[in-house]
């Protein structure tokens, strides 16, 4: 399980998939099957989780790897390049973004 802190040296990645309510559920299985399939046993990978919106038009995942290298070579892999494209036909959009860990804040 991912853990935010504001000393984490890994690497972060937020993509946020834009889908319809009609689909949302078809992208989620990919992408759970993504995960348990292929992304959590790739060298680097820390753990992650998978968002979904209210009004099921959004789908946002969170990731955390050790190195960005470790994050772009999964996304190299022939089976990751295939299950993105597949994603990517039932999305409207998706962006993959990477990010550093700034601030937290606890209750």
């Amino acid at each position: 399980m991912p853990q935010i802190s504001r000393d984490f040296q890994g690497q972060t990645v937020i993509t946020i998939f834009e889908v319809t309510p009609g689909n949302a559920h078809d992208v989620l299985d990919l992408l759970t099957e993504a995960w348990e399939g292929v992304i959590r046993h790739q060298p680097g990978c820390l753990g992650g989780a998978i968002h979904l919106n209210d009004a099921q038009t959004r789908i946002a995942t969170y990731s955390q790897w050790r190195d960005r290298r470790d994050y772009q070579a999964m996304l190299r892999t022939a089976e990751m390049r295939q299950r993105n494209r597949d994603i990517h036909a039932l999305c409207k959009s998706f962006e993959p973004v990477l990010y550093e860990v700034q601030a937290v804040f606890d209750a």
